[in-house]
């Protein structure tokens, strides 16, 4: 699951009842094991208030049947469909814990021998996966924290879908009037997206005139563009070899992508704004946003994918939930180069990178490490990511010793 926390979970005493779940949409398949080994034949419950009583129920009754103390649940980290269960859970007397599906995948083969692959088998490896201590316990996010993580998701999806929109406008674009594309450079500017809803066409551009086309493009791009970029366009438009069969029909569709792209933007805004409000809410928020180079969108972005940095007692906890943990793998004289795991939060070390590209640069406060990695030899990439890494450990100090950054 993307909207959890982890940490790892090693205690399984003999009065602990592990109980899994393999998720899914619609069913889930729920399993049993005592401490004695005995166990409970899978089960199959549905995804809804009365499945998810049934299930407290069963689990229940084998722990008075066994003279048991203690309850942990256990599933997977992918996908949604364990939250709802997740908050039912809350407020029962249980541990919850998540497992690595790459850990599931791998011992698997181990349950009979066998790559066999069903919803009966799964929550059993997944029984064993934390009796061998290797799951991690789960904490949901709440308050602001999750506040801002539901903001940060939308956003990124909201980003993810303007940028699909504008690649079909430029497919579209190029279709019509491919020469339009090289003159205007970017399609994302307000200037070239206010000349496609209005003049899309050569056409268009040809009837309007340079005269007019110029004051527009100046009005528009606020003295950016003028007569010059005007003129380039206008000689592009005469010569232009877009199709001219059909055009109106594209017309209608870009003008549909452009109203769709203009929400995205207004929705993004909206995002911002919320996440802006959240992030004075955050005690701490002030204490990340003391680093130059690190704005409101980063900050915001960094907590509520972090959450409650006072659930981490170390750095290398942060690190393995960003996924910037290092491994290596060697053998016999060979020694392989170290790289990040990329395990963790994929959108955490998003924000974590360019927050590095914004404190390396001329003044920035890692400038002069930067250029130390790269006078070395390191390429640019793998600089980048070390600065990531320090960066992290910089917030973490700052936010555990409630301290601002001082140049």
């Amino acid at each position: 699951m993307k909207n959890i926390q982890t940490k790892k979970f090693k205690v399984v005493n003999d009065k602990t009842l592990i109980v899994t779940v393999d998720v899914s949409k619609d069913k889930h398949m729920g399993y049993c094991r005592c401490p004695d080994r005995s166990e409970m034949k899978p089960f199959e419950f549905f995804n809804n208030g009365r499945g998810f009583n049934e299930f407290w129920n069963r689990i229940s009754m084998v722990k008075k049947a066994n003279n048991l103390e203690e309850i942990i649940v256990g599933f997977e980290s992918t996908g949604p469909y364990a939250e709802p269960l997740i908050q039912f859970l809350r407020s029962k007397p249980v541990k919850i814990v998540q497992v690595n599906p790459m850990h599931t995948k791998r011992l698997k083969e181990l349950q009979g021998n066998s790559p066999n692959k069903t919803d009966y088998k799964d929550p059993k490896v997944i029984a064993d996966i934390i009796e061998l201590g290797h799951a991690l316990t789960v904490v949901i996010p709440e308050g602001i924290a999750a506040e801002l993580r539901r903001l940060i998701h939308a956003r990124e999806r909201s980003m993810q879908r303007r940028i699909a929109l504008l690649n079909q406008l430029q497919e579209l674009m190029f279709i019509i009037f491919p020469e339009f594309l090289k003159v205007m450079n970017d399609i994302k500017t307000k200037s070239a997206q206010y000349l496609i809803k209005h003049y899309p066409t050569p056409q268009d551009i040809i009837g309007y005139g340079i005269e007019e086309l110029a004051n527009t493009l100046r009005k528009v791009s606020r003295g950016k563009f003028g007569k010059k970029r005007a003129e380039e366009l206008f000689t592009t438009a005469q010569t232009s070899v877009g199709i001219t069969e059909g055009q109106r029909s594209i017309v209608l569709e870009i003008r549909e992508i452009l109203s769709h792209i203009e929400a995205c933007g207004s929705f993004i805004d909206k995002l911002e704004k919320g996440m802006s409000q959240n992030l004075e809410r955050v005690s701490y928020s002030r204490y990340i946003l003391s680093i130059k180079g690190i704005g409101e969108i980063t900050a915001a972005g960094i907590i509520g994918e972090v959450g409650d940095f006072s659930k981490f007692n170390t750095i290398s906890e942060i690190e393995k939930l960003a996924g910037l943990d290092l491994f290596e793998i060697s053998s016999g004289k060979h020694r392989g180069s170290r790289r990040i795991s990329k395990r963790g939060r994929c959108l955490l070390r998003k924000f974590l990178y360019f927050a590095s590209v914004n404190v390396v640069r001329k003044g920035g406060i890692l400038h002069k490490e930067y250029q130390g990695f790269i006078n070395r030899g390191k390429p640019r990439l793998k600089a980048l990511i070390a600065i990531a890494r320090k960066l992290l450990r910089i917030i973490f100090a700052l936010v555990r010793n409630h301290s601002e950054y001082i140049v």
